[in-house]
């Protein structure tokens, strides 16, 4: 207990001495504390004094920055003014880079307003601005006006494919010497070339030129500028080529021979006009104006619209013009070339600028196909219609003939054209059978005339031998060619019935009398047979005297019959020939058999010659001269 007493009261004094400690170390905290409160009080105004320092430090060097970004936006003006004072043909790219600067420039101190230089430096960079596009316009014009020169014919002549190409000077139609279905699959096959309207090196030139004053709100004139050099560089190229300026008037006053050979060459300036130049142009357009769809749009309609304008007017003039048969191909013609350049006009005049163009053509192709369509019936109604009076004597194939079959020949030779037209403006379905129906038609009316025609004959077996050369001139024509196809085998044998039954008719018609001559019938007191050509039998009971009348009778008949015959003609040497064995095969047999039968009665009588003119053998020969279309002597 007395050990635990001593430790507790050596306990209770350290707690004491602790506490004293204690509260002596709160009294020096103390002393601090309003120590450090009166250092805080001194240092206060110098701590003010150091941050208005390091702020005017601050406030120097920002003014200095911007001191520095002043200067050398002057020292930028001064070095733009130098290049733009030069102007841009020395260095276009250092002019154009210096009108960047004074763009940039002038962005700065409209942003930068509050400087105090600012609006005298953005009057000066505002006018050196001015002066710059008004060098660029200068430019832009020079340049164009210097580039812009008309394209001469032979350089166009090149870009055209070697089959397209004229033949000589005389005849700028290509292709003149082929028939139309090869200048078709040529023209369908064919690479062009369009010509380099500009060098192609001064090309990006013109580009920047025209980007920057699009940049600077100048389309207006830029278009005008670009518009009027190269309008009338096209203009000119199109005249050196040999197109006219004619009105409608003009050219529907004009003689057919002088305006066919204008139509031919106006088919080949419109091959030349859309796929050479029109093609160039927007391809050049394209490239100077590549910074704006819309404007390369409108200047390239600006420049082709009076020249495409003067091309269709031509073409409209002659599909409102008079219609006749002669204009039929022409308007085919006209048609296929605007039937295979709709694809390239719609390709290269693209854009609401040129709707109307676009709209143009295509309307010049359906007149032209109208007035295609109406020639057809014109002419179906001419042929039936046709009152021409030359019929020839001799009985030979009629002009009309020739020239309707030539016209059905020519119609072929159009298929693919024609199948286009009826397709788009009749509904047909593609086979041909709208071609075939007016084929049909118009050889229905061309008979129909010559049944009309053969009625002037007076000698009705003449007649049948017009209808026999026309006929077989038909068939044959239309065997050779490709309406054989389409008309069918029974349209041909039908005619060539018709063909031989015309020869029928005209070897009994003209033959009749004579082989009545040629019977036995009444000069036999038994009556004889009758018939022609029996064989057998003998002259008993004849009497000389009637058998001497139709030796007599039979002499004159064939004398008169071939002196007429010899000047009828049989143009074609196969039908010739066939219609004279057709008549040696029914006069020779019936000749032989009266000669033997009654010949004898002759022979012994005075002057037998007189009676008995020819042998068999030489009515023979002598019907081998007939139908030669000459008169003959026996």
């Amino acid at each position: 207990m007395e050990t635990l007493a001593q430790r507790a009261a050596l306990l209770r004094e350290s707690l004491q001495k602790s506490q004293s400690v204690t509260d002596a170390v709160v009294s020096i905290l103390g002393s601090f504390d309003s120590r450090l409160s009166a250092l805080d009080a001194a240092m206060r105004p110098i701590q003010v004094r150091t941050h208005a320092v390091r702020t005017a430090h601050e406030n120097i060097d920002r003014t200095l920055r911007s001191a520095d970004v002043i200067l050398t936006q002057f020292d930028r003006t001064r070095e733009a003014e130098r290049e733009i004072q030069k102007g841009p043909h020395e260095n276009l790219q250092g002019f154009l880079d210096a009108v960047d600067r004074l763009r940039s420039i002038e962005r700065f101190f409209s942003s930068n307003r509050s400087y105090r230089s600012s609006d005298g430096v953005l009057n000066h960079v505002n006018a050196l601005l001015s002066k710059a596009l008004v060098k660029m316009e200068d430019e832009f014009q020079k340049q164009l006006t210097q580039r812009s020169k008309p394209i001469e014919p032979d350089r166009l002549f090149d870009c055209l494919p070697s089959t397209l190409r004229p033949s000589s000077e005389s005849h700028p139609e290509g292709g003149k010497n082929q028939s139309h279905s090869e200048n078709q699959q040529n023209s369908e096959a064919a690479v062009y070339s369009p010509p380099a309207l500009i060098e192609p090196r001064f090309i990006p030139f013109l580009a920047k030129l025209a980007q920057q004053l699009v940049q600077a709100g100048c389309q207006q004139q830029c278009s005008e500028i670009y518009s009027e050099a190269r309008a009338s560089a096209l203009e000119s190229s199109l005249k050196s080529l040999g197109v006219e300026k004619l009105s409608k008037d003009e050219v529907q006053k004009m003689p057919w021979e002088i305006l066919e050979s204008k139509i031919g060459n106006w088919i080949h300036f419109m091959r030349i006009a859309v796929k050479l130049l029109f093609a160039a142009e927007r391809q050049l357009c394209d490239q100077v104006f590549e910074c704006s769809q819309s404007l390369r749009d409108k200047c390239f309609a600006q420049i082709t619209r009076n020249s495409l304008a003067t091309l269709l007017s031509f073409g409209e003039a002659i599909a409102m013009s008079k219609r006749s048969p002669e204009k039929l191909f022409v308007l085919l013609d006209m048609y296929e070339i605007m039937c295979e350049l709709q694809a390239d006009i719609d390709t290269i005049f693209v854009g609401e600028s040129c709707s109307q163009m676009r709209e143009s053509a295509l309307s010049l192709t359906k007149c032209l196909a109208q007035t295609a369509q109406k020639t057809f019936s014109d002419f179906e109604e001419a042929v039936e219609k046709d009152a021409t009076k030359n019929i020839h004597i001799d009985g030979t194939v009629h002009p009309l003939t020739s020239y309707v079959i030539n016209y059905v020949k020519f119609l072929f030779d159009y298929q693919s054209t024609l199948k286009q037209l009826f397709q788009e403006f009749k509904g047909e379905d593609g086979t041909g059978s709208e071609l075939a129906t007016v084929t049909m038609s118009i050889m229905q009316a061309l008979q129909n005339n010559l049944d009309a025609k053969a009625k002037q004959y007076k000698d009705p077996a003449l007649m049948h031998i017009f209808l026999m050369n026309n006929i077989h001139y038909i068939v044959k024509s239309v065997r050779r060619s490709e309406a054989k196809d389409l008309l069918g085998d029974d349209w041909i044998q039908r005619h060539r019935r018709i063909v031989q039954q015309n020869a029928n008719h005209y070897r009994r018609i003209a033959w009749s009398k004579v082989l009545q001559c040629l019977s036995g019938q009444g000069l036999t007191s038994s009556g004889g047979s009758g018939q022609v050509g029996s064989e057998g039998g003998n002259s008993s009971g004849a009497s000389r005297a009637a058998v001497k009348e139709r030796f007599r009778s039979f002499n004159v008949l064939f004398e008169e019959i071939y002196q007429k015959q010899c000047g009828w003609s049989v143009p074609d040497t196969e039908l010739r020939e066939s219609l004279r064995l057709a008549v040696a095969e029914i006069l020779l047999p019936a000749y032989r058999s009266f000669l033997k039968r009654f010949g004898p009665l002759i022979e012994n009588s005075k002057a037998p010659g007189k009676y008995v003119k020819h042998t068999p053998e030489q009515v023979e020969l002598l019907l081998a001269n007939l139908f030669e279309g000459k008169q003959e002597r026996t």
